[in-house]
């Protein structure tokens, strides 16, 4: 059956071919528990930076099904086999596919680090390189009991106060700051003011979720040393602690855990009833403070990596 394997890139302004494209990832996040394409990932294919494609099965029982999507480009790979079709061979017959025409330096992320994920990077010459911690807080009510209101969060504290984000005013500092922060990171460090205005076109995109750190200077304008950025999707239970930094220049003063516990208070008046959040399995520092708040294990995703 996995001869009857075919790969292509489908036409995702085509509603029928973007239907069929989603769908392997819509059973495969109903199944598994989580998306098998990050929101990086569905922003580049829909904004044509990198490329779908899709493995389609034929055969007398099924006629051209689409059991299998990938995202492709920008020396990254996303693969997902719809559960339905899963042990049958058809990760391996479409990965190796799609190796045959990306060649050169490549990750790939394993969503949930699937034990199928591992065997298929052995076999392809990856290796695991990054570990990314999914951490839940449930239930939010009892960490947030005497958390910081924002009507407090907003006084100053130590010169320091905690407002909304302002899409007009904030933007460029806001970059900036977050490159400064995660100039060491792969993803997070490179984002540009394109990429934070796609997230502000996106429908949970809510400004007064978007909680910044400012501590006044020589001329009394709140230069901006930290930040809370919080993601509630509409109608959703749980809000998650989208991205989280704090200025080098103000580290070791208890900020990070004063624009938490904000945001906290924040996910719980906006009725969220428990929180998430993702962070590096390497980032000590940052996982003792989450642990320290009631944050628990939740999954686990893994990046593989192909030298060129």
């Amino acid at each position: 059956m996995t001869d009857s394997l075919r790969l292509s890139v489908p036409d995702l302004t085509n509603p029928a071919e973007a239907v069929g494209f989603y769908r392997v990832a819509d059973a495969a996040l109903d199944v598994d528990g989580y998306d098998p394409f990050n929101e990086q990932a569905r922003l580049d294919v829909e904004s044509g930076r990198r490329t779908p494609v899709v493995a389609t099965v034929w055969s007398e029982e099924e006629h051209g099904r689409p059991i299998g999507a990938a995202i492709v480009g920008r020396n990254e790979l996303d693969l997902v086999i719809d559960p339905l079709f899963r042990g049958k061979g058809f990760g391996g017959v479409a990965l190796e596919g799609i190796l045959a025409t990306t060649p050169g330096e490549l990750t790939a992320w394993s969503h949930g680090d699937h034990p199928a994920a591992r065997l298929l990077a052995e076999r392809t010459g990856f290796t695991a390189v990054r570990t990314l911690l999914q951490l839940r807080l449930d239930p939010l009510a009892d960490a947030v009991a005497d958390a910081e209101p924002m009507a407090t969060a907003a006084q100053p504290t130590d010169g320091v106060t905690i407002s909304a984000f302002d899409p007009n005013t904030d933007e460029a500092a806001w970059v900036e700051l977050n490159a400064r922060v995660f100039a060491s990171h792969p993803e997070q460090g490179k984002l540009t003011i394109d990429d934070l205005r796609a997230r502000e076109a996106e429908p949970w995109f809510d400004a007064g979720d978007f909680l910044l750190a400012r501590a006044a200077d020589d001329n009394g304008d709140g230069r901006m040393i930290g930040y809370n950025w919080l993601k509630i999707e509409p109608g959703a239970e749980d809000g998650e602690i989208y991205v989280i930094g704090v200025d080098a220049a103000s580290a070791g003063r208890g900020l990070g855990r004063r624009l938490m516990r904000a945001g906290l208070a924040r996910l719980a008046e906006r009725g969220c009833t428990f929180a998430t959040l993702y962070v590096e399995a390497d980032s000590e520092a940052a996982v003792h403070l989450y642990r320290s708040l009631g944050f628990v294990d939740h999954t686990v995703d893994v990046q593989y990596h192909r030298s060129a």
